[in-house]
């Protein structure tokens, strides 16, 4: 009867184990080439940078603006990993609220930017979205 439990635990637990891999695969997925790549490496190159937190759902739709150039964003997280807490890069730039966009003039910019907006203070050419 032991060895029968055993079998069940372990098929559970490696069920679970699959589950969690199919999942994880699923959510960092390449989302492929994006319109936006070269707009997103070039506000990085213009010394801009986006300052946010994994909990945060204006964060979170900043980012949506980008689909997969979301991985060229300068982007700095200030939360700690127990959401509890900021980082001290954010508590040395006086991070107060999220998102802030801080640029090369060191001119601040909180809540969502617009894409729009971001290419005007970097000089960064937003592409035609040919979707």
């Amino acid at each position: 009867m032991k060895n029968e439990q055993s079998k069940y635990i372990v098929g559970g637990v490696l069920a679970l184990a699959l589950v969690f891999g199919v999942l994880y695969y699923l959510k960092n997925l390449d989302e492929g080439p994006s319109v936006y790549d070269g707009f997103a490496q070039c506000l990085a190159e213009k010394g801009a940078k986006f300052y946010g937190a994994f909990w945060c759902p204006h964060c979170n739709d900043q980012k949506k603006l980008f689909g997969g150039a979301k991985k060229y964003l300068p982007y700095v997280e200030c939360s700690t990993p127990d959401s509890q807490g900021q980082t001290q890069v954010c508590i040395d730039q006086k991070i107060e609220s999220y998102p802030t966009w801080i640029f090369a003039d060191n001119s601040k910019l909180t809540g969502e930017v617009s894409l729009q907006t971001l290419s005007e203070k970097t000089s960064c050419a937003l592409p035609v979205n040919t979707q």
